[in-house]
């Protein structure tokens, strides 16, 4: 697979985000793709993408490393502070395809599969915000961390589905509620400053 600053790869994603905007993720399909503008012919995409799950996760990548591009090495402030930058810079990086990302997120509540499937690239994209935001991802301490953030991702993106303001304030109170329940979690658990135990279920 080239690399996800390769200028086809933008393209991809931009067509990809159109396709499910407008087909919905079933509706996805190498032939739409590249009607889409993807600029790959069909058997082009097959090769490189097997799956369209390989798609999600070019688009995960993609978002992990802009959020990585963002990001000033020593940048002080507390866990949480930095944590509350990359993930709202998360959230930054989805504006240019809402409207699939919205769709996409509407069918992933209706399709178990794909949520199935979105579930370890989404542990893995925030294992990439906890190195982002200078927190360790790594071993059974990091993958809770990774855990604990993906509910905090998940409760930030319910709130930014409804979210039309210009800046995000809604979006950001969400998240600010977020990483206080994850917090409190990880205090009553008894993990280590800075550690992200998942949010207890909503009431």
């Amino acid at each position: 697979m080239k690399g996800m600053d390769a200028p086809d790869d933008a393209r991809l994603l931009d067509a990809l985000f159109t396709v499910i905007a407008t087909e919905g993720w079933r509706g996805v399909s190498p032939s739409r793709l590249q009607a889409a503008g993807a600029g790959l012919t069909p058997a082009e995409l097959v090769r490189r993408f097997p799956s369209r799950f390989d798609l999600l996760r070019l688009h995960a990548d993609q978002v992990a490393a802009t959020v990585a591009a963002g990001t000033v090495p020593g940048q002080g402030g507390t866990p949480r502070d930095r944590v509350f930058d990359v993930l709202m810079r998360g959230v930054d990086a989805l504006l240019a395809h809402r409207a699939g990302m919205l769709r996409l997120i509407a069918d992933m509540r209706r399709d178990g599969v794909l949520a199935m499937a979105l579930a370890p690239i989404l542990q893995r994209s925030m294992a990439r915000m906890l190195d982002a935001a200078e927190l360790d991802s790594s071993g059974p301490a990091g993958a809770a961390r990774a855990a604990g953030l993906v509910g905090v991702w998940l409760m930030t993106i319910r709130a930014w589905e409804k979210d039309e303001t210009a800046d995000m304030g809604p979006t950001m109170a969400a998240l600010d509620r977020a990483l206080d329940r994850a917090e409190q979690t990880a205090r009553s658990l008894r993990l280590g400053p800075g550690d992200l135990a998942p949010p207890p279920p909503e009431a």
